[in-house]
């Protein structure tokens, strides 16, 4: 079984889930069950899937679950781009959020693309 702590992604997954329900903190009421619950569930999604994975036993499992945080992440980079547009997420925030997003992302592709080139046979 692998730390779940140990790679950056997760690192970096964490801090965003944190960025993320600081931020929706001040959304409107009406967006609670909306916009709010979605966000926060896409950047706990994406910081879990890494932890679940890190459980499993098996590498297919393990990249399963690393390609669902990804997936996620790519779904909360839209999300806050959308929160920012509607005017609920102030420039300054936004930029911050946004870099943390994508660096998620890269992390998360890296650790994937890494894993993945392990599978390949070399010639």
């Amino acid at each position: 079984m692998r730390d779940h702590r140990k790679p950056r992604a997760f690192e970096l997954a964490d801090e965003l889930v944190l960025l993320i329900y600081k931020l929706t903190r001040c959304f409107p009421k009406e967006e609670l069950f909306g916009l709010t619950s979605q966000m926060r569930r896409s950047a706990v999604s994406v910081a879990s899937n890494i932890v679940e994975g890190c459980a499993r036993n098996t590498k297919n499992d393990y990249l399963h679950f690393l390609d669902m945080a990804y997936g996620s992440s790519h779904e909360l980079q839209y999300q806050v781009s959308l929160a920012h547009r509607l005017g609920y997420a102030p420039d300054m925030d936004y930029r911050s959020i946004q870099s943390s997003c994508e660096e998620t992302t890269k992390v998360l592709n890296g650790l994937l693309r890494a894993l993945r080139k392990q599978e390949v046979p070399e010639a």
